[in-house]
């Protein structure tokens, strides 16, 4: 499918939006979806030369300039102090999309109390902050959109990276934890959990003929999921047509799971 042939969401033209980790992979694939969508997106994330050519891209594309901040989410003090800049210079938010996360394989018996609390302040903890930041502004505005980014991998007993698994079965639970209290500032809150994507990342780390083959037997589709197939539901959960969706996991994951 090309762009000219994908939904067009005019609820989303000059909503304002911020997401963790948007300088590459799926958090990328968002920024340039939303930005197509007229939106005014803000982004986080640690990996500046990627974040500035991608800020340069969405401009050359005549799309609203993206507003963006190198940033250490396991900081909460900084991304706290990054949303803050951003709704001063931008306006309050109606969208928080809560991406970023590292999948980084290890073993039960190599995990230290100190790596716990590294992988937990990656995968875990600056969702629940990021959203303690925007939701103030979100009542302002009379409503928004949180979507936390899950995954599948922990739901299929994925086994190399126990700390990840934790950190994301973990998702639901907030969404579900939170979407009671916000809803009645019509704050709707909703989990997004991907399959297995092919970003960059993965394709040079662990897809390998093995990977290909448990792909070809897992999925009921039998095409790769790419990062723009992420970002068209996130879009639909932004946007006004998911007006009565919230406290709900969607999965985009080629009916692995």
């Amino acid at each position: 499918m090309t762009a000219s042939t994908l939904a067009t969401f005019p609820s989303l033209r000059g909503q304002r939006v911020f997401i963790t980790g948007g300088g590459t992979g799926i958090g990328a694939s968002m920024v340039e979806a939303f930005a197509e969508q007229g939106a005014q997106v803000a982004f986080v994330d640690m990996a500046a030369t990627e974040s500035q050519a991608l800020a340069e891209r969405v401009a050359q594309r005549g799309h609203t300039p993206v507003w963006w901040r190198a940033c250490d989410v396991r900081d909460v003090a900084a991304l706290q102090a990054a949303i803050a800049a951003a709704q001063q210079e931008l306006g309050d938010f109606s969208t928080l999309v809560n991406n970023v996360a590292r999948d980084d394989r290890h073993t039960l018996e190599s995990v230290t109390p100190e790596y716990w609390d590294e992988r937990m302040a990656v995968n875990q903890r600056p969702a629940f902050f990021a959203i303690q930041a925007v939701v103030p502004g979100m009542r302002r505005l009379g409503g928004g959109s949180i979507i936390n980014l899950g995954s599948t991998g922990w739901q299929t007993k994925g086994s190399a990276y126990p700390c990840y698994a934790i950190a994301k079965s973990s998702v639901n639970g907030l969404t579900r934890g939170l979407a009671g209290s916000l809803g009645a500032d019509r704050i709707r809150v909703n989990t997004v959990s991907p399959g297995w994507v092919m970003t960059e990342r993965q394709i040079a780390l662990w897809l390998n003929a093995e990977g290909e083959a448990e792909i070809k037997r897992n999925q009921c589709l039998p095409d790769k999921l790419k990062p723009s197939d992420v970002a068209r539901m996130v879009l639909f959960l932004a946007s006004a047509d998911a007006a009565m969706c919230t406290a709900q996991e969607f999965k985009v994951d080629a009916g692995w799971n």
